[in-house]
């Protein structure tokens, strides 16, 4: 079949429906492979996808496809994390209305049919980009195969004592009404006021205390001071009121408090941050929570009832002032703790809420993870960093509506909790009734209304893919060979998971671990929704290609963020074309006859081609995609396609048949295995050049990864270099005197080393010289006569 025209667009539309149609990329589970099984965070089903996190995922398919066609069985699903705050807050959007203001299972009901709706064009879009998944095997974080393993991993946990509800401090986001974990806060510097304020001793002296958060005040309950701190040794067992509210507190000594901060005195308020939950605790101190679910000031906050906290702080320092009780005040600009799903700053306040149990296992996690091999290796430190820092237990209950319900229900006449049947999950406690009545002999029950954090579900995802593989495979697939993971999901996705399978199952989840960075925008700031500087891959597939895509976001190491570049994409086009041209050019030589004259220069480039194969499959085995593809693309641009093509063409258009045909066959074995490697990269253009100029019926991506023919030779490697050096000097010469490249020169002398001599045939047809002479030197000259 012969290539005509190259369009891309037409190309890319083709291929996705053709591969599906065939099953090209369909995991085979009788196979007599080797399995090989990837865990892919599934991607948000939260709008248009952006740049910044769909590189990742493309990133990741190239070292699947290289794992297919290094020979093993690929495992390779796909999944839509559609469950809990980022689905609610779509749909809420999306159809204009509010969840809190409807009823919970209206609500829910509208969640599910609306991501019912939109996942097709969602999942349409990862197929575009080319990624290799079996589609086939699907799975939603919100399907009942995803509620009941998700609810059973809590049975399981709660069974070995893991799990527990308490009413505890507990970190808050008022925006989203909701208790969050650890792992969803992020720092934000944030602009605010550092005040220096008036307590009054009971002997009537001032004591000078500084903070950033005076509107806490009428939840203050005690002053610390550090032990050894001699300015305030003498106050310790005596008591301060405090300012505008006038409720004494007493001061107590504790080596918490630290001597070089603000006055060296702090107050202790519930709750302003974890010291204030340990001082709580440990002292055993009243607790006064001013402030309501959703942000407000409450009625303990006195004439401050009803504020918004921000308001209630500018309020109170105005009090402050006029009450002369402010010392000082001064701008600062500091690290603030904010929910990272809406950038609200949070706060703690004490609910009832269920907890996995881990604090105790941070030296075993730490143990795991130098079990699993992480690429790039100093990514490690994130992992280690975070659970060194962990100072909660997992809190994985969340007020909101959509989400995996807790299988539990509370007897309402002795408060017993009953867990649900392994055999019935998935249930919902609000539809669904216990089928056995309490230890107590009661059968009337209040469910439980709070709904599991989307982590709790998405930390299965090694379980949510694996179980969809028939049983008797499913420990050949688990621990999963690989985990492809964006840098920002270190501390919570990639952590957590680890935390169920060490709980579950007493391993680790994955035997290694690539990290990828993002594509930031043009400025080199991180994309955002709320920054409207995101960029959506399906623009760029419209203006481009997805090849030109693929291409663009394989350029960066692991590990690395890296600016949008348009010229990249210009680049990847470029490449297209260029496979495309070649491509052409070879199909329009055929053999004939079967003799056949090998000359130095197709041993050159196969010689070339077999040290790229070597170094590119080395890359590749590190996982180190952009190394490989830059030693792949630089051979075909600047050895094959620049050189060699055009070294041979004397040869393609002289008489000597067996010459001919000794060019054509080191062309097509040269360019079959290029595109062999360039496919894991772009693999739209690459498979259609390969079904029509090798006229396969079969895929490209189910080819075998090339093998290297003979050692590379340095001898060849250096006769290569020195060929295309005089080559280069003769097309120099004919640029700087403003001929064609193809313009016939009479007679030329040439100085270099004696092994230039063997190259003088190629030499001659090459630069079009009709008589060529050599003298020997060390330095390389060339003369036109």
């Amino acid at each position: 079949m012969s290539l005509d025209k190259y369009d891309a667009k037409i190309i890319e539309s083709k291929w996705v429906k053709k591969w599906e149609e065939e099953g090209t990329y369909k995991f085979n589970p009788k196979s007599k492979k080797k399995f090989y099984s990837i865990d892919t965070p599934p991607p948000t089903v939260s709008g248009k996808m952006h740049l910044g996190h769909s590189s990742s995922y493309t990133q990741q398919d190239v070292i699947v496809r290289y794992m297919r066609m290094k020979g093993f069985e690929i495992f390779y699903p796909f999944g839509t994390d559609d469950n809990g705050l980022p689905t609610e807050r779509l749909v809420e959007k999306l159809k204009g209305v509010k969840g809190s203001k409807m009823k919970r299972n209206e609500f829910t009901k509208l969640c599910y049919n609306t991501v019912k709706e939109i996942r097709p064009d969602f999942i349409k879009d990862w197929k575009n980009i080319g990624m290799s998944c079996d589609f086939s095997i699907l799975y939603s974080t919100i399907d009942e195969h995803c509620r009941r393993i998700s609810q059973r991993s809590f049975i399981e946990l709660y069974n070995k004592g893991r799990e527990y509800r308490m009413k505890s401090p507990t970190i808050w986001c008022p925006t989203c009404e909701t208790a969050i974990a650890q792992v969803e806060l992020e720092d934000k510097e944030l602009d605010s006021e550092f005040v220096e304020v008036k307590f009054k001793l009971d002997d009537g002296k001032d004591l000078v205390i500084a903070t950033t958060r005076p509107e806490m005040f009428p939840a203050c309950v005690a002053i610390f001071a550090n032990p050894n701190d001699k300015r305030y040794k003498h106050l310790f067992g005596k008591k301060a009121r405090v300012p505008l509210f006038n409720h004494s507190v007493p001061i107590i000594a504790d080596e918490h408090a630290d001597p070089e901060k603000g006055t060296g005195v702090v107050m202790c308020c519930t709750f302003g941050d974890q010291t204030d939950i340990e001082w709580y605790k440990a002292h055993k101190l009243p607790l006064k929570i001013i402030i309501t679910t959703d942000g407000l000031m409450n009625e303990l906050a006195g004439k401050y009832k009803g504020m918004k906290i921000k308001d209630a702080r500018k309020a109170v320092i105005k009090d402050l002032e006029s009450e002369n009780l402010l010392v000082n005040r001064k701008k600062i600009t500091h690290n603030v703790n904010v929910h990272e799903r809406c950038s609200t700053e949070v706060e703690i306040l004490e609910s009832n809420q269920w907890f996995i149990k881990y604090l105790d296992l941070k030296d075993k996690f730490l143990e795991l993870g130098n079990k699993m091999k992480w690429y790039p290796d100093y990514m490690h430190v994130r992992y280690d960093n975070w659970i060194k820092g962990l100072r909660w237990d997992w809190c994985i209950s969340r007020q909101r509506f959509y989400g995996v319900p807790f299988p539990v229900w509370y007897c309402k006449k002795c408060g017993e909790l009953v867990l649900a049947d392994i055999n019935d999950l998935p249930v919902d406690p609000l539809v669904d009734k216990p089928k056995k009545k309490c230890k107590c002999g009661s059968s009337e029950f209040e469910p439980e209304k709070d709904i599991l954090d989307t982590w709790a579900t998405s930390a299965l995802t090694p379980r949510l893919s694996v179980e969809l593989a028939p049983k008797e495979i499913q420990d050949k697939l688990f621990p999963m060979n690989l985990r492809p993971n964006a840098h920002d999901i270190i501390t919570f996705w990639l952590f957590n998971t680890v935390v169920k399978s060490w709980l579950h199952y007493e391993t680790i989840p994955w035997k290694d671990i690539i990290i990828s960075g993002h594509v930031q925008d043009p400025q080199g700031k991180k994309m955002s929704k709320s920054k409207g500087n995101t960029i959506a891959p399906q623009d760029v597939i419209n203006k481009f290609s997805a090849d030109a895509l693929r291409y663009f976001v394989t350029n960066v190491s692991l590990g690395d963020d890296y600016p949008y570049k348009e010229q990249e994409l210009v680049r990847g086009s470029k490449l297209a074309v260029k496979l495309w041209n070649a491509a052409k050019f070879i199909q329009s030589h055929e053999l004939s006859g079967s003799s056949s004259s090998e000359e130095l220069i197709d041993e050159f480039i196969v010689n070339e081609l077999n040290n790229v194969i070597s170094k590119a499959t080395a890359y590749l085995d590190d996982y180190d995609y952009s190394k490989a593809k830059k030693e792949i693309v630089e051979f075909f641009w600047g050895e094959f396609a620049d050189y060699y093509l055009e070294m041979v063409k004397y040869r393609l258009y002289g008489t000597n048949q067996a010459s001919k045909n000794s060019v054509i066959k080191t062309l097509n074995h040269v360019f079959l295995n290029v595109l062999k490697m360039i496919c894991i990269y772009m693999p739209f253009v690459t498979e259609e050049i390969y079904r029509n100029l090798y006229d396969s019926k079969e895929s490209i991506h189910n080819q075998s990864w090339p093998i290297i023919s003979k050692k590379f030779s340095t001898e060849s490697g250096k006769d290569w270099s020195l060929l295309k050096n005089i080559i280069s000097e003769g097309r120099q010469y004919k640029i700087n005197n403003q001929l064609s490249l193809g313009t016939e020169l009479s007679k030329a002398v040439i100085q270099a080393p004696k092994e230039a001599v063997k190259l003088k045939e190629v030499i001659k047809g090459t630069l079009r010289i009709k008589e060529l002479e050599f003298k020997e030197g060390k330095e390389l000259k060339l003369t036109i006569l």
